[in-house]
């Protein structure tokens, strides 16, 4: 039996964020009803790379009934005032304000159902100046200054990934749990409000701290870190991008004496401390790669494991793919079966069953005749 079997999630989501929190209950056993237009979530538009089907949709929609709805018939109102009368959660992405403009609304919604907990995700929260603004996952990155932090010296970039989307999933999922737990001792459910930028500028805490409190934000460094060294990039003389990381002075001391040969350097009053280290960054590169690129990659990978170095390839999707740690896991959609990475956790070392990808509208007729619509 998993964790939340028995609790029923309506999901009124598009995209990325809330789907993949609901995602994330239905792995957990919760089932899952999303409601979407009659041409589906958008992100079944985004690409077609998994023989015909996006790849975004069945990564974050698998375990979930495909409910085809047009909220604005009364009759499709009607039904979804009906489950959400037995749900025990509502997931929504909705633009702030729209499902009250719909006819929905939470306070009411939880009056008559006192256990129901809504989650309501946003770009920029319920209220405030911007709340209307459309708020897709690179204009927020944009935002909160995280674009301002990634990428070359030379300009700013994505983040390779919708960042903020799948964190404010994960965040969002986290505050569901938290909210079943506390309902489960209290009884009561409770109202979730949760932002991708308010989630992004929680990631962003360090370098806002380095500006409020030391006068000036963290540069772009590329595959540098901006507050440790080394801590980075180093090119073998065979042409191989090793990444490497020193944490503490007890590992510095270990580096200069297997790695680099020159154990003196260890006790270096320009190198002796991270403070340091970062303060003569220029001349600590040009040490570094002046050795590595006299090494061959065999022979450095050598010296690494023998110091205990903490180092990193530079892997491309070709290097992931084959990557001996990465975990799969077969879902089956309605075009075939696609194999994708595996949900992080392993639960008492089992790798989990997935449920498959819902074509579109595949459950309505059967949710309608199971809640009378």
């Amino acid at each position: 039996m998993k964790p939340l079997e028995g609790v029923l999630v309506l999901a009124l989501e598009q995209a990325v964020a809330a789907p993949l929190c609901s995602c994330r209950l239905a792995d957990a056993g919760a089932r899952v009803i999303k409601i979407e237009r009659a041409e589906g979530d958008f992100a079944r538009g985004y690409d077609r790379v998994i023989h015909g089907e996006s790849a975004y949709f069945v990564w974050l929609n698998r375990g979930k009934e495909s409910v085809t709805l047009n909220l604005k018939a009364p009759e499709d109102f009607q039904l979804v005032l009906r489950i959400l009368e037995q749900a025990d959660v509502l997931v929504q992405n909705f633009k702030p304000g729209a499902l009250v403009r719909m006819g929905l609304d939470l306070a009411e919604l939880r009056r008559r159902n006192p256990r129901l907990i809504t989650c309501n995700i946003s770009g920029f929260g319920e209220t405030g100046p911007y709340r209307d603004r459309k708020s897709y996952d690179l204009l927020v990155q944009a935002e909160s200054g995280l674009a301002s932090v990634t990428g070359a010296p030379e300009a700013p970039g994505r983040v390779g990934v919708s960042i903020g989307d799948i964190t404010t999933g994960m965040a969002a999922y986290e505050a569901i749990l938290e909210a079943l737990i506390a309902r489960g001792a209290t009884g009561p459910g409770r109202d979730i409000s949760i932002s991708i930028f308010d989630v992004l500028a929680d990631l962003m805490t360090v370098p806002l701290m380095h500006y409020d409190y030391g006068g000036k934000a963290p540069k772009r460094v590329g595959l540098r870190h901006p507050s440790i060294a080394p801590y980075g990039v180093y090119t073998t003389q065979d042409g191989a991008p090793l990444l490497i990381s020193i944490q503490n002075e007890r590992e510095w001391g270990r580096f200069c004496e297997v790695v680099l040969r020159q154990p003196e350097l260890g006790e270096d009053e320009r190198f002796c401390t991270n403070v340091v280290r970062v303060r003569n960054r220029p001349e600590l590169e040009v040490l570094i790669s002046a050795v590595f690129a006299a090494c061959t990659r065999e022979k450095m990978l050598a010296r690494l494991l023998e110091s205990d170095t903490a180092y990193g390839e530079l892997n491309d999707m070709a290097g992931l793919s084959a990557h001996p740690h990465l975990r799969r896991v077969s879902v089956d959609t309605s075009t075939g079966p696609a194999n994708i990475p595996a949900p992080p956790p392993l639960v008492n070392g089992e790798v989990p069953v997935l449920q498959g990808i819902p074509a579109l509208g595949a459950h309505t007729a059967q949710v309608r005749q199971e809640f009378g619509g």
